[in-house]
């Protein structure tokens, strides 16, 4: 599968929230109950509303999943999938490290503080080994495309800014 990145565009915007506790080394990650990476561990996150700005939308989507509230969220970067099937998913990827709330289970997501230091990549999307660790711990930034048929990666690529 070939992919103009160039005139790519995308046919669903979303956005992924990291929030990392400095002192204790951890990452507030989640095992996704339902929808598209059940079963997955992945940040929270979601759709963008009609109307809403990428950040309102990671505030909002990791409020609805674990009742949490990050507070000043910084965009680390976007991640451009295209599916096989057609999905092209923009996603915008935030990383805070102070935020509101105890994280609780909801129908959508399981809480799990990780150690930096011993992320599950093994039960994540399979993207993630080339870009996560760099944003949480050494906190770069950066755009990564990627092309996938259903959980599998065909391509991947990464450019740090």
């Amino acid at each position: 599968m070939h992919i103009d990145w160039t005139t790519w565009q995308p046919n669903q915007r979303a956005t992924l929230m990291f929030i990392v506790d400095e002192p204790r080394r951890q990452a507030l990650l989640i095992r996704k109950k339902r929808g598209l990476g059940a079963g997955k561990i992945n940040g929270p996150g979601g759709k963008i509303d009609p109307g809403e700005t990428e950040v309102q939308c990671a505030v909002r989507e990791t409020q609805e999943e674990l009742h949490v509230t990050a507070l000043d969220p910084v965009k680390h970067g976007e991640l451009w999938f295209q599916f096989t099937d057609g999905l092209a998913m923009n996603v915008a990827v935030f990383r805070a490290t102070r935020w509101e709330g105890e994280p609780t289970e909801t129908p959508e997501a399981l809480p799990l503080w990780t150690a930096l230091d011993a992320l599950p990549l093994h039960e994540m999307w399979e993207d993630d080994r080339f870009w996560l660790r760099e944003v949480l711990v050494e906190k770069k930034h950066f755009t990564g495309r990627f092309a996938f048929d259903n959980d599998t990666m065909l391509s991947h690529e990464v450019v740090w800014k």
